[in-house]
């Protein structure tokens, strides 16, 4: 995996109405526009902030940075890839949370 890092001067914490706490984007985020790779470890474990690679739960990642804020939606405007960056899927304004659709276990 590459160096983990987060494009700081596009996103912001704060406290969501969807769940606790929410990145945001801090300006107009363009289409496939790359928002940082995650800084994370492998684990067995499950619990907050997991990620699974595949779909049958064997490659799991614990996100250690900020991008572990980005919560779920049916309708995302990001997405993670296998190689643990994060991507804009659409335009994104200002203000707007951003948004992953972490499946069907998630509803």
């Amino acid at each position: 995996m590459s160096k983990p890092y987060l494009r700081d001067d596009l996103v912001d914490v704060r406290e969501s109405k969807l769940h606790g706490r929410g990145l945001f984007a801090a300006q107009p985020i363009a289409k496939g526009t790359e928002l940082g790779l995650c800084k994370a470890r492998r684990t067995k474990e499950e619990g907050p902030h997991v990620l699974w690679i595949d779909d049958h739960g064997e490659e799991k990642y614990q996100v250690q940075c900020d991008l572990k804020y980005i919560n779920h939606s049916k309708k995302p405007n990001v997405a993670y890839y296998d190689d643990l960056t994060v991507v804009a899927l659409k335009k994104i304004k200002a203000g707007d949370e951003l948004l992953h659709d972490y499946g069907e276990e998630w509803e």
